[in-house]
């Protein structure tokens, strides 16, 4: 189906970095881009994902965005607008995520800014995630504003989070800093100001030679359970 046109200026991009790929959420002149997933957002990564997969050789994928926010997730302003298209547009998100985290490439998400809601879920896709340590917040705020969570979601949260992890985060809606989304296991790693990138592409160089279809197969045997859930269709969230 057609999405409505889009007004949202932050158009994610590809950059390289020897053999490592980096995936820009947003455009650099749009410091203060909050990276929601709009419907031709989602349409654009899929399309950056693909160029990137038909790339040959050694290969890592890193994302991360400019300015504040890594994603706030959900374009609620959509949502609002589009209520009774709410049960398609989760499906996509949840396509994009079991894309994401059976990418047969190493991944890893240098946040360097605000990580909330489905930005929050598009982060622990990522085999490896790095964190400002000092500014920035990663939150699960669905219990603090009243939306619950699909199954795919929770799926993909259990299958990659240590169980106290995930039940903290999710049941309290509480901002965790890097320290202490290091501490919980939120995030694997924490970086200063204007080094997260460089951390995250560090961690990442060291992996190149594991992309391939061995470790696409060792994901979808991984993470087979939390796969069937976000590609199942999304009911009952539409009005």
């Amino acid at each position: 189906m057609a999405s409505p046109p889009c007004t949202v200026v932050h158009v994610p991009h590809l950059d390289q970095d020897g053999d490592v790929s980096i995936l820009y959420l947003n455009d650099p002149g749009i410091q203060d881009s909050e990276n929601q997933f709009h419907p031709d957002w989602i349409t654009a990564v899929n399309a950056l994902l693909d160029e990137l997969e038909a790339t040959a050789g050694p290969r890592a994928l890193v994302t991360t965005a400019h300015g504040k926010y890594y994603s706030t997730g959900a374009d609620l302003t959509w949502c609002g607008q589009n209520p009774g298209e709410i049960d398609w547009y989760l499906g996509e998100v949840q396509v994009l995520l079991a894309r994401l985290l059976l990418l047969p490439m190493p991944t890893v998400a240098a946040l360097q800014g605000h990580t909330f809601g489905a930005g929050a879920f598009l982060a622990t896709t990522h085999d490896h995630k790095v964190m400002r340590a000092d500014r920035g917040f990663f939150c699960f705020p669905g219990i603090t504003i009243g939306a619950s969570y699909t199954p795919g979601t929770l799926s993909l949260v259990s299958a990659r989070l240590a169980p106290r992890a995930a039940h903290e985060s999710l049941v309290t809606g509480r901002r965790y800093g890097g320290s202490d989304a290091l501490a919980l296991g939120l995030v694997d790693d924490v970086a200063g100001d204007g080094a997260v990138l460089e951390r995250a592409v560090d961690h990442a160089r060291g992996l190149i030679h594991t992309r391939g279809p061995v470790l696409g197969e060792i994901k979808r045997k991984l993470y087979e359970q939390a796969v069937a859930g976000l590609l199942t269709p999304v009911t009952g969230y539409s009005r």
